[in-house]
């Protein structure tokens, strides 16, 4: 007899219980903050054709993807990111609209990585997409919808980390940098691995200047003040316009009343080459890495046939929730669950109570009294 498999492969888990019961209450406060902005609910499937994960793409690389074949004989991949699925939903259901797109979605993504360190292969996710709208107005919206939602949700200590990546990409088009070795750059800066970072532009023999800003978008991180040190180490224009716009920004987050919860980082460069201009993180204490990743990818939607600006973020919800347990935060909303006791003789009245309590929207469980 073969025996019974109780345990789940490496990567996923079950969720259940009260940690099930918290994440879907902390699910349902974070779509109500989204859905107050005019944001509406979309679900794209859980696997698509690789080519909308591809190379081209700029998303997942494919040895991270889980992909499996059709009777057909077409790849198909368990989505790894929902912004390029997002993507191609829109350029097919809304090819002709001419006014911004607010969308918003929940659901898992799956990572085919070896290389867990605690992560999981599984995860929830929900975010949300602005397409149609190029302003740093749509910036400074998805961002501060970003912090009211954590905020509603229950997290209260948490930091927003903007960057733009334009202002390193104006200072690798001043070099003359090919489009491998900025990519290849890029992995060594946002690892923080300067030594390898200055070791390549030693090799492609960069122009000192260029190599000294390179180098030193690392350091660009802080309070608002440090836009004016990034303006002093560049004096291309693409650069430059890069900080104009981060400055307006945050001139937009003060209106919005969420500047507390901001900071700068002219390092920050995403893995996901799709992201064209302001890209952003969100940090908490209890977790490791980012629960919140986001950023405008204006070139994106024309992979699949439209042609139009977007922006967006993602909140993993497994994170957000691990951080909030161990900061020991409120969920607002957790619903206590009453037992009520029956016998065979009372049986029909403690029903008609359930019933009552139900109705006034509380949770009974009705269960039959231990027999002496």
């Amino acid at each position: 007899m073969s025996r019974k498999l109780v345990h789940t492969p490496e990567g996923v888990r079950d969720i259940y219980g009260d940690e099930k019961e918290q994440k879907t209450v902390v699910e349902r406060l974070l779509l109500e903050k989204i859905c107050g902005y005019g944001y509406r609910d979309i679900q794209t499937p859980t696997f698509e054709f690789f080519d909308v994960f591809s190379k081209e793409v700029g998303t997942t690389p494919s040895r991270e993807l889980y992909k499996f074949f059709d009777k057909e004989g077409n790849t198909l991949v368990l989505r790894p990111d929902f912004t390029p699925s997002i993507a191609r939903c829109a350029a097919k259901y809304f090819m002709d609209e001419d006014v911004p797109i607010r969308l918003c979605y929940q659901g898992n993504t799956f990572s085919n990585t070896s290389n867990l360190q605690g992560k999981l292969k599984e995860v929830t996710q929900m975010g949300a997409e602005l397409i149609g709208e190029p302003s740093v107005h749509a910036d400074a919206e998805m961002i501060a919808m970003t912090i009211e939602a954590l905020y509603h949700a229950g997290l209260s200590d948490f930091q927003i980390s903007i960057g733009n990546l334009e202002f390193f990409k104006g200072i690798c088009a001043e070099a003359g940098l090919d489009e491998d070795t900025e990519l290849e750059l890029r992995e060594f800066i946002s690892g923080k691995n300067y030594f390898g970072a200055e070791e390549l532009l030693d090799h492609i023999h960069a122009p000192a200047r260029d190599k000294e800003a390179l180098l030193k978008t690392g350091d660009l991180f802080g309070s608002v003040e440090i836009l004016k040190d990034a303006g002093r180490v560049v004096t291309n224009a693409r650069s430059r316009a890069a900080i104009e716009r981060l400055d307006t920004l945050y001139q937009v987050l003060c209106y919005y009343g969420v500047e507390k919860y901001v900071s700068f980082d002219l390092g920050m460069l995403s893995k996901y080459n799709y992201y064209t201009g302001i890209i952003f993180k969100g940090y908490t204490y209890g977790v490791g890495d980012a629960i919140v990743k986001g950023g405008r990818y204006d070139n994106l939607l024309e992979h699949f046939g439209k042609k139009a600006p977007a922006i967006g973020f993602v909140i993993v919800v497994d994170d957000l929730l691990s951080a909030m347990n161990r900061q020991g935060a409120a969920i607002a909303g957790m619903e206590s669950c009453t037992s009520l006791y029956y016998t065979q003789a009372d049986f029909k009245e403690k029903l008609k109570e359930a019933r009552r309590m139900r109705s006034e929207g509380r949770h009974v469980a009705l269960l039959p009294a231990m027999r002496k």
